[in-house]
């Protein structure tokens, strides 16, 4: 029988929770001036999985990031949820809102040429912007 690992987690009120089956496709870093602005932080870190790989409940709003980027939050506490995206099958949630810590680690940085000064350079791999998916 073949088990998958789940991870749970949700928003900061528990309105919004989300349970993701298996490992993520891939574990990134965001430093572009939208990720900044909607943790209130000097970037956004997420683990990227497939759609039908996480399973949603409760109610979120959504808005348009980008072209092909619809961002999720919580309309009571605010928390950034998850982003979809509409060229792609995948689910990006933010590591921070898993409820065990620890779990998975960025391998690589989007948007450097947005990181701040401070923050390291060279402990994953950097991206100026984008990165190909």
């Amino acid at each position: 029988m073949n088990q998958q690992t789940a991870y749970e987690g949700g928003c900061a009120c528990g309105a919004v929770r989300f349970r993701a089956r298996g490992a993520p496709g891939r574990v990134g870093m965001c430093h572009c001036m939208t990720c900044r602005r909607v943790h209130g932080s000097a970037f956004g870190s997420y683990a990227i999985f497939n759609r039908d790989e996480v399973t949603l409940s409760g109610n979120t709003r959504e808005w348009r990031s980008s072209e092909h980027g619809r961002r999720h939050f919580c309309p009571l506490c605010g928390s950034v949820a998850f982003m979809v995206y509409t060229n792609r099958d995948e689910i990006a949630v933010p590591i921070g809102a898993f409820d065990q810590p620890g779990l998975f680690e960025p391998a690589y940085e989007l948007w450097c040429k947005r990181k701040e000064p401070w923050l390291p350079k060279g402990v994953r791999r950097e991206y100026d912007e984008e990165r190909e998916h």
